[in-house]
């Protein structure tokens, strides 16, 4: 599961991701600086595994990971294959999920392609090209179900209502997201289709330094616009986040941190939030030779999970022990959990909650 950077050229993508990843992608001051995407796996921060760690004090710790996609700059007429588009809008189709970094500082010594900040503008010229993109797919999709549904074969005349329910939406404007399945046959025909606008997308507003706790007009006005469209927005200074990562030890970067106001950096805030907007949840398996993070997708059984470790544990399932993190934590081991009556036996069917500890028993 992927989650892309997209933007006009210099928003500042590529800082961030060097930011996230710290793989030190190429960011310069001129638009087309990215051209092949950049890759880079980002532990997602949990103060969850760190209680764990001091508890457990296990020889190893892995955390959980995304895997964060730095997309070069749209610009408008990528649609049509302006500026190296076609190769970008593949790259953004290829991601499940979309981090739109909109500017919304002012600074003279970096250049906007459309002469002036104006968050506003460069959100809609990114949305206009995604959904021209998708209005393409739609069309040419639509002139084979259109040949079939005459036919009467049913299937097609479904996805043909579908289609033109999509393609009513982009032609005013509206993403491919903001169509509402009516059933499990159009959900399912949905994910089919592989549109760009039906990806879930986070907006990120970066902000100079003095704005990266409350904000500033810019983020206001990204607030206002998309209010309607069930996104998160993040405010985050991208200089200030890429100064912190020059700082070498803890103490120095929380020194910075405390200076700006800020409790955390804001690049962890980003990462925990693109993996929610995957719909990614953690659970963890605690021993003293290692504790571990472990990601699956919401809703994923006991199973299924255990398929995460290893196919064997999946294929073999018998039953999971479960202990809640907070009882884990509050307890302090494993033995003074059961001797609570807090360690749980849960079956095939079990639905795993974000956090849980968990010990899989199987048989192959």
């Amino acid at each position: 599961m992927k989650a892309g950077i997209v933007g006009l050229p210099n928003v500042g993508k590529s800082t961030l991701f060097n930011c996230l990843s710290n793989a030190k992608a190429q960011s310069a001051n001129f638009p087309f600086c990215t051209i092949e995407p950049n890759i880079g796996v980002v532990n997602v921060p949990d103060p969850r595994i760190t209680r764990l760690e001091e508890l457990v004090k296990p020889e190893r710790v892995q955390m959980a990971t995304v895997d964060i996609v730095d997309i070069a700059g749209l610009v408008k007429g990528a649609s049509k294959g302006e500026g190296l588009g076609n190769q970008f809008l593949g790259n953004i189709r290829e991601c499940n999920a979309i981090i739109h970094v909109l500017r919304c500082f002012d600074n003279d010594n970096i250049v906007h392609v459309d002469g002036n900040v104006n968050p506003i503008r460069d959100k809609e010229t990114i949305d206009i090209e995604l959904q021209l993109k998708d209005l393409e797919t739609v069309e040419k999709r639509l002139e084979k179900v259109n040949r079939a549904a005459k036919t009467g074969n049913k299937e097609a005349q479904v996805e043909k209502v579908l289609l033109d329910r999509i393609r009513e939406a982009l032609l005013q404007a509206k993403s491919a997201r903001t169509v509402q399945p009516q059933n499990q046959d159009e959900e399912e025909l949905m994910k089919e289709f592989q549109l760009i606008t039906n990806k879930p997308v986070l907006y990120v507003c970066n902000v100079d330094e003095r704005s990266a706790v409350t904000g500033n007009q810019y983020v206001d006005q990204v607030r206002e616009l998309v209010k309607d469209e069930d996104a998160e927005v993040i405010v985050l200074s991208v200089g200030a986040e890429a100064d912190i990562n020059e700082l070498e030890s803890y103490e120095e970067r929380q020194v910075f941190l405390e200076d700006l106001g800020l409790s955390e950096p804001g690049s962890s805030v980003l990462i925990r939030a693109a993996y929610k907007l995957l719909k990614l949840q953690t659970y963890f398996t605690a021993g003293v030779k290692e504790v571990r993070a472990w990601t699956i997708n919401v809703g994923d059984t006991a199973p299924k999970a255990a398929g995460v470790i290893h196919t064997d544990f999946e294929k073999g399932f018998i039953r999971a022990e479960v202990i809640a993190f907070e009882d884990f934590s509050h307890y302090g081991s494993e033995a003074k959990v059961k001797e609570a009556g807090k360690l749980r036996v849960e079956g095939k069917e079990y639905v795993v909650k974000d956090g849980d500890v968990m010990h899989f028993r199987f048989n192959v």
